[in-house]
């Protein structure tokens, strides 16, 4: 992901500059999966960019996720994790942060941390040729026009049965990292927003229970090419 950060540092552009770029809207194109937790999104992203790295060589698309909290931290100088934490958890470290103000002469605000992670995503949504993971970038990437809005949900049962797969877990303990991963979603979405849309729209919600991969990739390619967001690419 070093190549991803250097573009964007690169090819930094102002907050009016991005102001201006999402309300006339010309970069792109830009894939976004918002998923319930067990939904497998990540690895269906992959499964998305190795079909149309496929048919079309010269073109090269790439999978982002927590590479948003990754990149962020490099241009904030600071431990990844302690930007996650800041977000997932910021209602609990309102008082620490306000210590850390006077103490820490690196320290960076909550306010600082929210906007580099929404010019960050924003950068990567306007350079084009990325699908998007996560991180509420469906709602940041929302007046992009060359882009595709991807909703992913399935039964409880099959997203417990997910976790324990891939997590190695018992079902018990896959109960719990949904409930803990759901609350931490919700904190991040409230810190990062500052309010919690209520009707939020996609371009096409799936069920993953009910399709198979090859299925979901075959309905995402398809709907891609009539939204028409690969015209300019």
């Amino acid at each position: 992901m070093s190549n991803l950060l250097a573009n964007y540092l690169n090819k930094r552009i102002t907050e009016k500059e991005v102001i201006k770029k999402s309300a006339f809207p010309s970069g792109g194109p830009v894939i976004t999966i918002s998923r319930e937790v067990g939904c497998n999104a990540v690895m269906l992203a992959e499964l998305i960019a190795a079909r149309l790295n496929s048919r079309k060589p010269a073109v090269s698309w790439k999978v982002i996720s927590k590479e948003i909290f990754q990149e962020s931290a490099k241009e904030l100088q600071m431990d990844p994790k302690q930007v996650m934490k800041t977000l997932y958890q910021s209602e609990k470290f309102a008082f620490e942060e306000m210590l850390k103000a006077f103490s820490d002469k690196n320290y960076k605000s909550e306010r600082k941390i929210k906007k580099t992670i929404k010019g960050v995503i924003l950068h990567i949504a306007l350079d084009g040729h990325n699908i998007m993971v996560g991180r509420a970038v469906h709602i940041i990437a929302k007046d992009i026009k060359n882009a595709l809005h991807i909703r992913l949900v399935a039964p409880l049962d099959y997203r417990i049965n997910s976790i324990m797969k891939y997590n190695n877990l018992d079902e018990q303990e896959a109960i719990k990292y949904i409930r803990r991963v759901d609350k931490e979603r919700i904190a991040y979405r409230k810190a990062l927003l500052e309010d919690d849309p209520q009707n939020e729209l996609f371009d096409i919600t799936l069920n993953r229970a009910v399709f198979s991969d090859e299925e979901i990739v075959d309905i995402i390619e398809f709907t891609a090419m009539k939204k028409k967001i690969f015209q300019n690419s």
